[in-house]
């Protein structure tokens, strides 16, 4: 599905990666109505190979350029959309039409789902992959700028960076150096374009359904911009590893599929379609595109990919 717009030169893109003159350009988003800034590094679309040499031989992946969140979302900016109490009218939508009480918003925890590893200043955990798209489409509503989870082809390719980006100790949080928690974010080296936490720390969100046979179901020709849809509630992919993770899981290839067992401590029937009260160990980090999207596109794209 082709979401995003290619802008940069063509000589950018061959070879699969950026040149090394590329200058990385990165911008400030505000949540109108409160002090909370988030950062996003703009990734020069190009074609790459996806998988590691352990996986089997499949076509090179096409991807547009896309904007990505530098850290994952913290509790600072989740928190405005979970507490009514921490947001406001305030819109920068061009429509002026947001209310804060017309908001849906996730139900109250009824434990502390980070267990105590830490709040502000640090990623924002638990939430459902459905949870994190609605985070979403309430910052699309409360800014007018669209915002998703990035694709498992656009997270590895924002992984991946053009090149190496230092040892494991030096970029990642994981089971050797974590103590067994997760950590304020950006305390880590950054990838060579300048992403923190893309391994350990928390596990990543992405935006597909899935899917065992990915890699090698995506045919002979080149696969432009890749989106496995959701077809059900469970499951969906989750890339990069976390504090709780082994060397070998926090990879920028790794694939983990999310787990109704990460709901076993709800007490609820149904399970919450907000909260995963067993996984403290995943979070996600926002992409958006580059070319912008009408309202019917918008609201056509979170039919497709929220299913609760």
């Amino acid at each position: 599905m082709n979401f995003l717009l290619k802008t940069l030169p063509l000589s950018l893109l061959l070879f699969g990666f950026v040149s090394k003159n590329f200058t990385q350009t990165t911008r400030t988003d505000a949540i109108p109505g409160s002090e909370v800034t988030f950062k996003l590094a703009l990734i020069p679309g190009g074609t790459f190979q996806m998988g590691g040499a352990e996986d089997p031989a499949h076509p090179q992946v096409q991807l547009d350029s896309f904007w990505v969140g530098v850290h994952e979302v913290s509790y600072d900016e989740f928190i405005i959309f979970y507490q009514k109490e921490y947001d406001t009218d305030a819109t920068t939508h061009p429509e002026k039409t947001y209310t804060a009480d017309a908001v849906t918003r996730p139900t109250p925890q009824y434990i502390d789902y980070t267990y105590g590893m830490g709040k502000a200043g640090f990623p924002a955990v638990s939430m459902t992959q459905q949870a994190a798209l609605r985070y979403c489409k309430w910052l699309y509503e409360k800014t007018g700028v669209f915002y998703r989870l990035p694709t498992e082809a656009e997270w590895e390719y924002a992984c991946k960076a053009n090149g190496s980006s230092g040892s494991l100790d030096e970029t990642a949080w994981y089971y050797k150096n974590s103590f067994e928690k997760y950590h304020e974010l950006g305390q880590k080296k950054p990838n060579a374009w300048g992403l923190y936490d893309m391994l350990g720390n928390v596990a990543e969100w992405t935006l597909d359904f899935y899917e065992k046979t990915y890699l090698e179901n995506q045919g002979e020709a080149a696969a432009v911009n890749p989106w496995i849809q959701p077809v059900k509630r469970h499951s969906r992919t989750v890339r990069g590893g976390s504090y709780d993770s082994n060397a070998t899981e926090c990879n920028c290839t790794f694939r983990q599929k999310s787990d109704p067992r990460w709901q076993a401590r709800d007490p609820q029937i149904p399970k919450s379609k907000w909260w995963n009260p067993d996984s403290p160990f995943v979070g996600f980090r926002i992409v958006s595109p580059v070319k912008p999207m009408s309202r019917e596109e918008v609201e056509a794209f979170f039919e497709k990919a929220i299913r609760d």
